[in-house]
């Protein structure tokens, strides 16, 4: 088994690389996350946003599992499933649910929204999913999981977890209406039972012996991992190659490559520490050339030069093997661009990620000479401009990972893929 996954704070491009990489897998598996990731593929004139679904649901030939790992809002599953209906019904034959999924319910959401606001100008940046409070009380052994569906009781579960969040809400000054949410709420379960809900350890392991071959896809990235993220501005989940894992139910030695994706500039959504942030005409530049808005919830991306410190780090504590950079077009037009290679840090300098990551933190840069050239047609390795292979050999030597895949655009037959 393959892993993919994010090397930065999400939105790198994992789900454009899913869908290019698909056809070389039997089975796509996303290991985490939920309804916050928001994964784009885009191929000729079609465009889709997915959100729970692995990214190779489009290929005819792959099958695609949603992991124990994963928590699933029925509602948005429902308005997922309803759009590929539209567009590719047949698609939906070939995907399967972790029986061990976790459930969002409508109070996880307005607990998720009432507790952001509570907490005024500390917010995290919450995409008010409620991710948070459904993996509180999965780890406080409190969840409903898609099993649970198929249960003569499911109701009675449902109705006392439910109160216990009424209970809880109590404590909060925050008004809210659930009935409209709880009806399309059950409109959801009715369509997670119409699809095969199956024991997702089991099923990968045994494709793993049948020698087909599995690629876990990860969701937002390593620097929101709950452990080794720029905590508490992170996730709930474990976003690291490890969490491939526990998340699929796959042994640690099943894993083979551990492909790392990075944009060649870094962007942030939400609140939370970003050395390299921009607030001048280069940040707009690299805002509007990279569409930078996100795909779930519409809102501007934070953008910066590329910070090698956490890329360094992001790439030691997973395993990276092969490095896949995105978005390297958007930087055509810079005269020069800059990369952060050290912090300085109570006026020390360091090239490791300090224990606290916070807005202290002042990067160190080193220049870099931009090109002009339209990379829009360029389909060989060769044919880069030099400054910019320049640049992937800077990276390749400090990470000590090689840059397999450069993606110049978001349109899957954008991509350069070198042997």
């Amino acid at each position: 088994m393959d892993v993919l996954l994010g090397l930065q704070w999400g939105d790198e491009g994992k789900g454009k690389i899913v869908d290019v990489l698909s056809p070389k897998y039997d089975i796509i598996s996303r290991f985490q996350g939920g309804p916050n990731a928001g994964h784009s593929l885009e191929f000729g004139d079609f465009k889709h946003v997915l959100h729970s679904i692995p990214s190779g649901i489009f290929r005819d030939n792959t099958l695609n599992l949603i992991g124990n790992g994963v928590v699933l809002d029925p509602v948005i599953f429902k308005n997922e499933i309803d759009k590929i209906k539209k567009i590719k019904p047949e698609a939906l034959n070939r995907l399967y649910l972790s029986k061990k999924v976790h459930l969002i319910l409508p109070t996880h959401k307005v607990l998720d929204a009432a507790s952001e606001a509570a907490k005024g100008k500390t917010k995290i940046g919450s995409t008010l999913k409620g991710i948070g409070p459904t993996y509180m009380d999965k780890t406080g052994r409190n969840g409903l999981r898609i099993g649970d569906i198929f249960e003569d009781d499911f109701i009675e579960r449902y109705n006392f977890l439910k109160n216990k969040h009424l209970h809880i809400l109590k404590q909060y000054d925050f008004s809210f209406d659930i009935k409209e949410q709880e009806q399309e709420w059950f409109e959801g379960i009715k369509s997670i039972k119409q699809f095969k809900a199956i024991d997702g350890a089991y099923f990968v392991n045994d494709a793993l012996k049948e020698g087909k071959k599995v690629l876990a896809e990860g969701a937002q990235g390593t620097l929101l991992d709950i452990e080794f993220g720029t905590y508490p501005f992170v996730t709930s989940s474990n976003t690291v190659s490890a969490g491939a894992s526990t998340g699929l139910g796959v042994a640690p030695n099943k894993i083979g490559e551990v492909i790392g994706i990075f944009k060649a500039y870094t962007t942030r959504v939400g609140s939370g520490p970003f050395p390299t942030e921009l607030f001048d005409e280069d940040g707009k530049y690299l805002q509007n050339q990279g569409h930078e808005f996100g795909a779930t919830t519409g809102r501007e991306r934070r953008c910066g030069w590329l910070d090698l410190p956490a890329l360094k780090y992001a790439v030691m504590i997973n395993g990276i093997t092969k490095l896949i950079m995105t978005k390297a077009d958007v930087l055509s037009g810079l005269k020069n661009f800059k990369v952060a290679v050290a912090y300085k840090v109570k006026g020390k300098e360091t090239s490791k990620v300090p224990y606290e990551f916070n807005e202290h933190l002042k990067p160190v840069y080193i220049d870099f000479e931009g090109w002009n050239e339209d990379l829009a047609n360029v389909k060989t390795y060769d044919k880069l401009p030099a400054q910019l292979k320049n640049y992937i050999e800077f990276i390749e030597k400090e990470t000590g990972a090689p840059v397999w895949i450069v993606s110049l655009g978001p349109d899957r037959e954008a991509t350069i893929i070198r042997d």
